[in-house]
C-alpha cells in the first residue's frame, strides 16, 4: 500500500516537472567572432544572438584578451 502511494507521488512529481524540460530550447540566430592582433596581445570578441522559446531575443557579448608573452 505504502509502495503504491509512494510510486504515485513520485510519478506525479515527475509529470509536474516535465513541462519545464519540454518548454523549448533557445535557438542561435547569429554568431560573430572577431580576432584582433595588436602590440599588447590578441583580443577575441564573440557576439551571439539567441531567440528564446517565448519569442524574445538575447544578445551576449564575450571579450577575451590574451597578452603577448
Amino acid at each position: 500500500m505504502i509502495r503504491k502511494i509512494a510510486a504515485t507521488m513520485f510519478m506525479s512529481a515527475a509529470l509536474i516537472g516535465l513541462p519545464a524540460f519540454t518548454g523549448g530550447c533557445d535557438r542561435e540566430v547569429a554568431h560573430e567572432k572577431t580576432v584582433t592582433d595588436g602590440p599588447n596581445g590578441t583580443k577575441v570578441k564573440e557576439e551571439t544572438v539567441t531567440k528564446k522559446a517565448d519569442g524574445t531575443t538575447e544578445t551576449k557579448t564575450e571579450t577575451k584578451k590574451v597578452p603577448n608573452p
